[in-house]
């Protein structure tokens, strides 16, 4: 079963965006991803943490759910400017990625990834 990762500085680099040797952005993944910006005493991030996790097993292998943790990631959360957590950052394989805040419903993310990440299952 497909697990969420969790990401620091390094892997962030290497899976997401390479932000030392890039100045214009360019997604370093193979496929389209969801960054939920987090921190554990986070009320709504432990809402949106189960549904993530639902999400990354139903899209199995078609997208990457990623979780940055705000506290220990200062210069992450600094450089997409994290005011407010969960903040969601959905990254498409081509063009901006879009941010979102709050805890989403389960149906606004599957409405996000067809729409801005361009991934259907349902076409399964």
């Amino acid at each position: 079963m497909a697990k969420v990762k969790f990401l620091n500085e390094e892997s962030f680099k290497k899976n997401v965006f390479n932000y030392k040797k890039n100045k214009e952005w360019k997604f370093e993944g193979d496929k389209p991803c969801i960054i939920d910006f987090y921190a554990d005493w986070c009320g709504p991030c432990q809402v949106v943490a189960p549904v993530l996790e639902e999400l990354q097993t139903e899209y199995e292998g078609k997208i990457d759910i990623y979780k940055i943790d705000t506290e220990k990631e200062r210069t992450l959360s600094g450089m997409f400017g994290i005011r407010s957590i969960p903040s969601l950052l959905f990254v498409p394989m081509e063009g901006q990625p879009q941010m979102s805040t709050g805890a989403l419903p389960k149906e606004s993310f599957k409405k996000a990834i067809a729409d801005v990440l361009k991934v259907d299952i349902s076409q399964n």
